[in-house]
């Protein structure tokens, strides 16, 4: 009861659920999310920690930089069920379209100079 409880926590935010359609496209750093959703880091760490929390994503660190991906086949089945439900459901909106399209401008620009701009803000 306790898993569902905090993945339906996780799925319970428009931001998350962005999220987690824009990892399907592979792994993000928190600055690339974050150019992407137009929103602080702190918030953006704020709501990945609660997808982590849910078993929803997972990361990496190197050096000063977290990375974030979706989990691999070892994943809880109620994991892998919840994000393929999320994927089915709102991966053709009108919402995911758009945030895959501004995520392959954000791809095509250094992370690193993305991650230095953030932190001068």
């Amino acid at each position: 009861m306790r898993d569902f409880m905090r993945i339906t926590k996780a799925l319970a935010d428009d931001n998350r659920v962005r999220v987690l359609l824009a990892l399907k496209a592979g792994e993000l750093c928190v600055c690339q999310i974050s150019e992407m959703f137009g929103l602080a880091t702190s918030t953006i760490s704020k709501h990945l920690s609660i997808l982590y929390d849910a078993g929803l994503i997972e990361s990496r660190k190197e050096e000063r930089w977290v990375y974030y991906r979706l989990p691999g086949k070892e994943a809880a089945a109620s994991v892998r069920e919840a994000i393929d439900w999320v994927q089915k459901s709102l991966g053709g909106t009108p919402q995911a379209a758009e945030d895959h399209k501004k995520l392959k401008q954000i791809l095509k620009m250094d992370p690193t100079a993305i991650c230095q701009r953030q932190l001068r803000k």
